[in-house]
């Protein structure tokens, strides 16, 4: 689907489920034909599962979490329930971990249609599909409304109550105030309070858009996803990241380390590749060997990663560079991230680092799986106080 293109539903229950590269948080809410909660009771999360007709329902961390829709079972007047989603980790925005929702039977679990909304930026809160009904037909429309301002955003704009910190009250009087000599006039009522508007999406990021590999090599920028799809079937083949750079001073030699980690998909550490560890996740990824000058032309380290073989345990794959000498990255030229059809030697995907940082290491690119089964890859050019990958794995997790 794309966003606002709607589907008849051929079921009477469906479920909705929302797979990132990271945990989320999925709720449902059931809107009249104003388009506003009756209650607090119609806001269906984690910590109230169940309401008339809509379940939320948990995958433990090792399958997406879901929104299950019986619209046999909605109350009258109930007209639409929107799914929402953000990111579990406070802060954390949808920037280069795009969701993908997937409208099921929930009888039989068979696909209707999946969404993914377009490249996302600093939204931290979404609504990405909604099930509604139209001249009696339930329909599911695609929608990507994102916010700025977290869940909590889209629920007061549907008319859910956010509970604030209450200010703290005015110091009273001790001793009562002498009678008045004009009778007293009742202070005027405040005006209730108009709830706050959704904040604004930002603008789309230069070069947003899903891109693939159909028109052939791609150059990203940084922060620039593309998905390794090509002729409409994702790669699953073997692929080689190389890295390479070029000391900025003639004759000076520069060391720098290609490394790669793996993660679960809770962030969690699963094991790194360097050139103290050539092989990891049962050969599956394959490091080339330690260049210690950067002399020369081409690749300086290459990583050989076999997507077919990879566990589905691996969820997400960072590739960063190091100064274990300490040189700074400011000291280095042209330092380049690529992507390469291990079979074919074809150049797929290229990011060139075009800043520097006086830091010793540098996080270039991630792979992630999506729920879909397809990977895309992301030029982060994000640098790092760290001279090894041990000091990597954390702030690479947090990249995810």
């Amino acid at each position: 689907m794309t966003p606002g293109s709607n589907i008849p539903l051929s079921a009477a229950r469906v479920t909705v489920d929302v797979a990132a590269p990271v945990r989320l948080d999925v709720s449902g809410l059931l809107l009249t034909a104003d388009g506003k909660v009756r209650s607090d009771d119609d806001f269906i999360f984690y910590n109230q599962p169940s309401g008339p007709g809509v379940t939320y329902r948990s995958g433990g961390g090792s399958a997406p979490d879901a929104i299950v829709v019986d619209t046999t079972a909605l109350p009258p007047g109930i007209e639409k329930i929107v799914v929402t989603a953000s990111p579990d980790a406070a802060g954390q925005t949808f920037q280069g971990i795009e969701p993908t929702a997937t409208i099921r039977n929930a009888d039989d679990s068979s696909v209707l249609a999946t969404f993914t909304p377009p490249q996302l930026g600093g939204e931290t809160a979404l609504v990405i599909v909604e099930v509604y009904q139209r001249g009696g037909q339930w329909k599911a429309r695609a929608v990507g409304q994102g916010y700025a301002n977290g869940l909590a955003g889209i629920a007061t704009d549907f008319g859910v109550t956010v509970e604030e910190p209450a200010a703290a009250a005015p110091p009273q009087p001790v001793t009562p105030p002498p009678a008045p000599v004009q009778p007293p006039v009742a202070p005027p009522v405040a005006a209730p309070a108009a709830p706050p508007a959704p904040a604004t999406p930002p603008p789309p990021a230069p070069g947003a858009g899903k891109i693939n590999l159909d028109k052939g090599r791609v150059s990203l920028q940084k922060n620039q996803t593309v998905s390794l799809i090509k002729g409409g079937l994702p790669l699953l083949s073997q692929v080689r990241m190389g890295l390479g750079w070029e000391p900025a001073y003639r004759g000076k030699d520069i060391d720098l380390d290609a490394s790669v980690i793996a993660y679960g998909p809770q962030r969690n550490h699963i094991d790194s590749c360097y050139f103290g560890k050539l092989q990891i996740v049962g050969g599956a990824i394959r490091h080339s060997g330690d260049n210690l000058t950067g002399e020369g032309g081409g690749d300086d380290e290459t990583i050989m990663v076999d997507l077919g073989r990879l566990p589905q345990k691996v969820t997400g794959l960072v590739f960063t560079v190091n100064s274990f000498s300490g040189q700074k990255f400011t000291e280095v030229a042209k330092a380049y991230c690529r992507l390469l059809d291990g079979t074919t030697g074809e150049e797929l995907v290229r990011f060139d680092l075009t800043s520097a940082e006086p830091q010793t290491g540098v996080l270039m690119a991630k792979l992630i799986r999506q729920f879909s089964g397809e990977w895309e890859m992301t030029a982060m050019g994000d640098f790092v106080k760290s001279r090894t990958v041990r000091g990597m794995v954390k702030p690479a997790a947090q990249a995810l």
